[in-house]
């Protein structure tokens, strides 16, 4: 009886990963496919001299002038869409232990479904976008709507076997490295296929309403729901608390809501989580600014093109695709803090290797171990993290979560592109590799919590 039990719990967690994986990839292929296109629409809409376009250029313009960018269209399209990117992790910053939340007393199906429809507006409000307010807009709704990452999470962290928290974990990141390989590539080609040339952006706008809708549908009929009857509406919390827990950054960091429920974890378990939280953090803040910047020094250094851009983040994302889909799922629990260290070891050389490199076989060998971090930190540090806590728990754990590294890429690529163009990209690199000490150290002060 035991074993026909296991049995069946395997089948059902290969199944909902599988689920999972396909309901984010559909997403995440929506999601990318404006990637390519957003210099062409920041263009646009400054050829057409539109006022919201303009009071925004003014945020930049200054941004240029404190941090000395050179007036070069290619970095003002940057900056601009760093800006924009920014805007959007912080509305993720705010939304997403909102949403974890919310899926921990209403059920992790109907939240998915509700963000999702939120996300479909998003773009159908960026198809008719004939103004750069409504486009502004069609980004403000998507940033509060997607919910998708932080519910796919918790749905992962709802299975009972670690194994398959652990492997439900890696499928997502291979989810993310699919989405951003397969989602830019199509956006362009739909762009080029464009009849009308002041349009361009509507077939990749439609075939993201299309994607999402597609996505409504197999969530609707093919998702189980993971969160059980008894796991939800069980917070004790005040509404008024358990909201300011939610929002303030410091409680954020501390896990506060988490501890507002009929079963709060443990001390030695809410140590380990807010490590872990921190860790999660320190990581994202210094990765996102150097990931920001490294098309800053792939055009400065090498002259890259948009294409020569877009083959180098090809090669990063199946080469992280590669690892995620090959070697992360297979880590055994007990094993992920290491793997995570050594990943962390390998990034620290694959930013000094970036910042020296002068030709192009240097540069790939800084990408390839670059990638490999990229494609085991953050599932690694996910599956931990959705160790913790009970079912009731799980949405809100890892909403917080992603809160937390929504708010480590709102502020990483604003930080790390001031020190690039106040110092150099050779400092830049230099000096923020090596504070990848920081999560490196607090990995050892979670090893020591587990020893007491």
């Amino acid at each position: 009886m035991a074993g026909e039990k296991r049995s069946q719990e395997d089948s059902h967690s290969t199944r909902v990963i599988r689920v999972v994986f396909l309901a984010l990839l559909l997403d995440l292929l929506g999601f990318t496919l404006i990637l390519p296109l957003l210099p062409s629409i920041l263009d646009h809409y400054s050829q057409k001299g539109d006022d919201a376009y303009q009071s925004l250029q003014n945020i930049v313009d200054w941004f240029r002038g404190a941090v000395g960018v050179p007036m070069e269209t290619k970095y003002n399209n940057v900056l601009f869409g760093g800006l924009i990117g920014s805007l959007y992790s912080l509305l993720q910053f705010i939304s997403s232990p909102v949403i974890g939340a919310a899926s921990d007393k209403h059920g992790r199906k109907p939240l998915l479904l509700l963000t999702t429809v939120g996300v479909t507006t998003s773009y159908v409000l960026w198809a008719v976008s004939s103004s750069f307010g409504v486009f502004l807009l069609s980004r403000v709704v998507g940033g509060v709507c997607k919910g998708s990452v932080s519910l796919c999470t918790a749905i992962v962290a709802d299975l009972p076997c670690p194994k398959a928290r652990s492997k439900g974990m890696a499928m997502i990141g291979v989810s993310f490295s699919l989405g951003f390989t397969l989602g830019p590539i199509m956006g362009a080609y739909f762009a080029l296929r464009s009849v009308d040339a002041e349009l361009f952006y509507q077939g990749p706008a439609l075939l993201a309403v299309f994607f999402s809708i597609s996505d409504i549908l197999f969530i609707l009929l093919m998702l189980p729901e993971t969160l059980h009857q008894d796991g939800k509406d069980s917070s004790d919390a005040s509404g008024v608390q358990e909201v300011g827990d939610l929002l303030n950054p410091v409680a954020l960091f501390n896990f506060s809501a988490v501890t507002r429920t009929k079963e709060p974890p443990s001390k030695q378990q809410m140590r380990n989580l807010k490590v872990l939280g921190l860790v999660y953090f320190a990581y994202l803040f210094f990765f996102s600014g150097l990931e920001f910047t490294l098309s800053f020094l792939t055009h400065q250094r090498f002259q890259f093109s948009s294409m020569e851009q877009g083959k180098m983040y090809f090669f990063i994302g199946i080469t992280m695709a590669a690892f995620q889909g090959g070697y992360a799922r297979r880590i055994q629990p007990s094993r992920q803090i290491q793997t995570v260290r050594m990943a962390i070891l390998a990034i620290i050389p694959a930013f000094l290797i970036i910042a020296v490199a002068w030709n192009l076989v240097l540069l790939y060998v800084g990408l390839f171990l670059y990638s490999f971090a990229a494609a085991v930190v953050v599932p690694c540090l996910s599956a931990q993290v959705s160790g913790h806590g009970t079912v009731r728990q799980k949405g809100t754990v890892m909403g917080i979560l992603r809160s937390l590294g929504a708010l480590a890429r709102a502020l990483g690529p604003v930080v790390a592109s001031s020190v690039y163009w106040l110092s150099g990209a050779e400092t830049c690199f230099v000096v923020s590799s090596a504070f990848f000490i920081v999560p490196l150290f607090l990995l050892g002060c979670l090893e020591r919590h587990k020893e007491d």
